[in-house]
């Protein structure tokens, strides 16, 4: 049995995770502040501490080191409902355990507590000292938001390839960005390369560099873009873009950490972390051959992937009095964006992601010349796709020609059809969300919109816990 400190001032998540972690045969004791709980830490030893950030008086971050004197190696496991990217860097700085965002679900949660009692006090750590916050345009709080920046935050004190991926216009570079600034390279060179942008007979020598004679107009020895952002951070970008030719030479860069120049065969050492990023279908690519498996899994060490607008449209209103205030310093984003405009804002699909609302905020603050920004003088908005037609390759051609097949081949059983066909779209619909939740039920049965009961029935049906 081990002792497990909970410190919180929301009396039904202590009362529940406390019930839920005595079930599992720990010892569990609450506090609902910071002196309450580091009180209690002096009375006694603790296994670990379960700890929130937002406390009245001293908040869970600025008493973690106080809760380390008294406890020493004794995990702790940050819990929070206003995460932001600062947050979560600030917590794995400070050695948290682990992060989690409420609303938590409770098997997660515990099954997070148990590794942590079980790691023996060991934290996760990071960069120590010297930091220097997000940087700009990261915006949102809404619980994929949180995720990510969670995710950032454990990766950027590595040294670890991150592949990126996720629609034109979420903010690719911005995540690379952020890793850069929080990550112990921080104060040298982030250089973003957009790989498609360069010509395909000039790429091998930008990137590795050249010597004198090596081809036509090679005057003089030049180093590489990879060997100038020595100790840096280089992105990669648009990787699912890139030759099969050039993808070998990349992939023995981030291999062996070494570049060939052009017309010289001796390799010379660099010294860079590589990320990269893509809105293709990096899998897709790989099984029509047209992406070397090798490189992806070298750079997916860390995947990241970043959700559309749409799937976090409660971000809206708090981007769009961002981009109001870039636009004009002046103005006062909550005042000029007045409700009918917000909820024009959030009724719209974003097709753009949050580029096309930045330009929509961009456009609008033009037309209101200082004035309130109001829902006429936002630019129309951009359809979505619709659906295809029967002969397709979308989702509805798919569903028309299974149910079709299935009509065929059972014409007596109609009254099982409904049945057969939730059977074939609910596993890998409830695989989907549960992964990019990162198996948290609370958030997956949120963003399905079912009950978290409904959604255990559901994947206990089909065997998926």
């Amino acid at each position: 049995m081990s002792r497990v400190l909970i410190v919180d001032d929301e009396a039904s998540i202590c009362w529940a995770f406390g019930e839920y972690l005595g079930d599992l045969g720990h010892e569990v004791a609450v506090a609902s502040t910071a002196e309450e709980g580091l009180e209690a830490a002096r009375q006694g030893p603790f296994d670990a501490v379960v700890l929130d950030v937002r406390l009245p008086g001293l908040d869970g971050l600025s008493a973690m080191s106080a809760f380390r004197d008294r406890l020493g190696a004794a995990p702790i496991v940050i819990i929070t409902a206003f995460g932001s990217l600062d947050t979560a860097v600030r917590a794995m700085e400070a050695g948290a355990f682990d992060y989690l965002v409420k609303p938590f679900d409770l098997d997660q949660a515990g099954a997070v507590v148990q590794r942590a009692l079980e790691s023996g006090g060991a934290a996760i750590g990071g960069a120590k000292g010297g930091h220097v916050g997000p940087g700009p345009g990261l915006v949102g709080s809404s619980p994929p938001m949180q995720a990510l920046f969670k995710q950032i935050a454990l990766v950027a004190a590595t040294d670890v390839p991150v592949l990126i991926t996720g629609e034109s216009g979420t903010g690719k570079e911005l995540v690379a960005r952020a890793i850069h600034q929080n990550s112990p390279r921080r104060s040298r060179t982030f250089l973003p390369v957009c790989l498609a942008a360069l010509s395909p007979g000039l790429v091998e020598g930008e990137l590795f560099g050249h010597m004198r004679g090596s081809f036509t107009g090679a005057s003089q020895d030049r180093k590489g873009l990879l060997e100038l952002a020595a100790g840096g951070t280089v992105l990669l970008d648009e990787i699912g873009d890139v030759p099969l030719g050039m993808q070998v030479k990349l992939l023995r860069a981030i291999e062996h950490r070494e570049v060939a120049p052009v017309g010289d065969a001796r390799p010379r050492p660099i010294d860079v972390r590589f990320l990269a990023a893509t809105n293709r279908p990096l899998p897709r690519l790989m099984a029509d051959g047209l992406f070397r498996e090798d490189l992806f899994f070298r750079l997916s060490v860390f995947p990241i992937h970043i959700p559309p607008l749409r799937d976090r449209l409660g971000d809206v209103p708090e981007l769009a009095r961002f981009f109001l205030k870039q636009v004009d310093p002046h103005q006062d984003g909550a005042a000029a964006l007045r409700d009918d405009t917000l909820a024009e804002l959030v009724r719209r699909p974003w097709v753009g992601n949050v580029r096309e609302l930045r330009n929509a905020i961009e456009r609008a603050a033009i037309v209101a010349r200082g004035g309130p920004i109001l829902p006429e003088h936002l630019p129309a908005a951009i359809a979505s796709p619709g659906p295809d037609g029967a002969g397709g390759d979308g989702l509805d051609a798919s569903i028309a020609r299974w149910t079709e097949a299935a009509l065929d081949a059972a014409p007596d059983e109609s009254d099982s059809l409904y049945d057969r066909f939730l059977a074939q779209v609910e596993p890998p619909m409830l695989r989907a969300v549960l992964r990019r939740e990162s198996n948290n039920k609370a958030l997956a049965s949120q963003r399905i919109g079912i009950h978290r009961s409904t959604l255990r029935q559901k994947l206990r049906k089909y065997g998926l816990e």
